[in-house]
């Protein structure tokens, strides 16, 4: 009896150990996740000219020290803004009309010291003496073209859904590795949604 005693003392103990393993583990995610890095769009708009949509948008895009520790050792990141326009529908999914993939890239030139960014669609860079003003600049989007207004029927209902993302496809092979595991590296916004009149 004294040796079931003390088994069953031990299994008692083992079980309020892991538990509070587990409380500390638990508590530390969800301290790391409240102190993650989040990109957040903070205002987006269309504005129609000649029969074309443009995009305007501002968003904010603080790195976290991983992706921080990477852009000062050379590897380039690149941002991606989704934009899908959604044709609203009463019985069925939403229709897709169109999706336009606006790609950016920055790094780091450490022999002169400057970032710079990289227009990945048009092929276009700016420089920057601050990662500051690098990611400012990436995060005013002005007079980008998305849709033909033609695409459009009149009388129905659309939507315009923007994402802003880190795209860590692109990233080094290892780096990528890393990437699928670590929530450092998981760099997105909340979609931001709109309806657009035709």
């Amino acid at each position: 009896m004294g040796m079931n005693g003390t088994a069953s003392s031990n299994r008692v103990w083992l079980a309020s150990l892991a538990l509070v393993c587990c409380g500390v583990l638990t508590a530390g995610v969800a301290d790391a996740a409240k102190d993650r890095p989040r990109f957040e769009i903070r205002s987006a708009y269309a504005e129609l000219e000649n029969a074309v949509y443009f995009l305007h948008a501002r968003i904010d895009y603080p790195l976290s020290k991983q992706a921080l520790k990477a852009l000062q050792s050379g590897v380039e990141l690149n941002f991606q803004l989704r934009i899908e326009v959604n044709r609203v529908r009463r019985y069925l999914p939403d229709a897709n009309v169109a999706t336009l993939l606006q790609r950016y890239q920055l790094r780091f030139n450490a022999l002169v010291n400057r970032y710079v960014v990289r227009n990945l669609n048009s092929g276009g860079q700016q420089s920057f003496a601050t990662l500051d003003a690098a990611l400012s600049f990436l995060g005013r989007v002005s007079n980008l073209p998305i849709l033909d207004k033609a695409l459009l029927q009149p009388g129905k209902k659309y939507i315009l859904k923007l994402q802003a993302e880190l795209d860590v496809r692109r990233l080094p092979a290892p780096i990528q590795l890393l990437a699928f595991w670590l929530d450092d590296w998981r760099l997105t916004s909340a979609w931001y949604t709109w309806p657009l009149q035709p």
